[in-house]
């Protein structure tokens, strides 16, 4: 990454080469992985010079944040009409399951994958692969208020964390299918048994659920209190 710019200025519509460009860094990550994506192997890629990296860009690191968030907001608007369509946590999970066979088919969470691994090693990088994730919270979070907001666990849970958590999940489940096949399998059961339990309680009637939501928030209030120093 330590390429430096050179040739003449950028010549061609600046959008169609930014895109291009953003393409290329995505397609470079895949193929060749971090350690060898460069200002060079990425307008290869893009069928550019490398100067209009840096012209675009300023840097290498800054063409990568924002190729990052750019392939994710292609991915998640792929899939957003079914986000919208998604009432239930088994729903969500259903669409889980064919993100996770698709994503990981079609080489995008390798994308995620290479950023992840060399951003612990290399802090500059942090900001691409947060930009990757923050497409899929975003959209993750909506569909949680709203799939939540009527169920016992609404008043309970943190919402934008638990995105989090389960954006994070997905791209862990995706890399531990790779040494643990049965393992990830087993996971993604687990999620789903915990999505039959959320819809038990939905399905309380008004009583049982006042009930329910009683509980919890003495238990929350309980843990809250045991675990201060």
């Amino acid at each position: 990454m330590s390429d430096t710019p050179s040739g003449a200025p950028p010549a061609g519509p600046p959008s169609d080469t930014r895109t291009k460009l953003l393409v290329g860094a995505l397609e470079t990550l895949v193929e060749k992985g971090i350690a060898k994506t460069s200002a060079r192997s990425v307008a290869t890629a893009a069928g550019v010079n490398q100067a209009l990296v840096f012209y675009h860009f300023g840097s290498v690191d800054d063409l990568l944040a924002e190729a990052c968030r750019y392939g994710a907001e292609q991915r998640v608007a792929h899939y957003r009409d079914r986000f919208a369509r998604v009432t239930t946590l088994g729903e969500l999970l259903d669409l889980g399951r064919d993100l996770h066979a698709q994503e990981r088919t079609e080489g995008h969470v390798a994308v995620l994958a290479q950023l992840l691994a060399g951003a612990q090693a290399q802090p500059r990088l942090v900001r691409a692969t947060a930009a990757g994730l923050d497409s899929w919270i975003t959209e993750l979070e909506a569909v949680l208020g709203r799939v939540l907001a009527h169920t016992p666990l609404a008043e309970l849970l943190d919402v934008p964390g638990l995105a989090r958590a389960l954006a994070a999940s997905f791209v862990g489940l995706e890399l531990y299918e790779g040494v643990d096949e049965e393992g990830a399998a087993a996971a993604f059961g687990a999620l789903e048994q915990l999505a039959a339990l959320a819809a038990a309680l939905d399905e309380l009637g008004p009583v049982a659920q006042r009930a329910v939501r009683a509980r919890l928030r003495r238990t929350t209030a309980y843990r809250t209190a045991t675990s201060r120093p």
